[in-house]
């Protein structure tokens, strides 16, 4: 039960369309309408990646933080993860969901920054 990478980073931004291409002409990133997916393996058998995405300045999907960005760590046990920190005394931010693209949590860090945390299906 712990992280094993990082799943994503999300940032808001007052113009994707500028963001992506900046992030692409500057980087080197290779960008979709969406963001962009960096592919690598955990293990021989298994599909696995992280992404870069943008959202629309209005967006509330990092809410409640007001910080322009969050981290989606990936993790191996969200449901026992989830567990110890409930222990802990970490609250959710809303209620976990597993969805298609898998198993998804959210907290938040003492400095107020919305952490999501991501189980990619198998």
């Amino acid at each position: 039960m712990k992280v094993i990478g990082i799943g994503g980073i999300f940032i808001k931004c007052s113009n994707m369309e500028t963001t992506r291409a900046w992030y692409a002409q500057h980087l080197g990133i290779d960008m979709e309408s969406w963001g962009a997916v960096f592919p690598y393996k955990n293990d021989p058998n298994e599909e696995a990646y992280s992404n870069l995405s943008f959202f629309k300045e209005d967006s509330n999907y990092l809410a409640p933080s007001t910080s322009r960005f969050m981290i989606n760590f990936r993790v191996d046990d969200l449901d026992g993860l989830l567990e110890k920190l409930k222990a802990a005394g970490v609250p959710l931010v809303g209620n976990p969901e597993n969805i298609e693209f898998g198993k998804f949590a959210w907290i938040m860090d003492p400095e107020g920054n919305k952490i999501e945390l991501w189980e990619q299906p198998k």
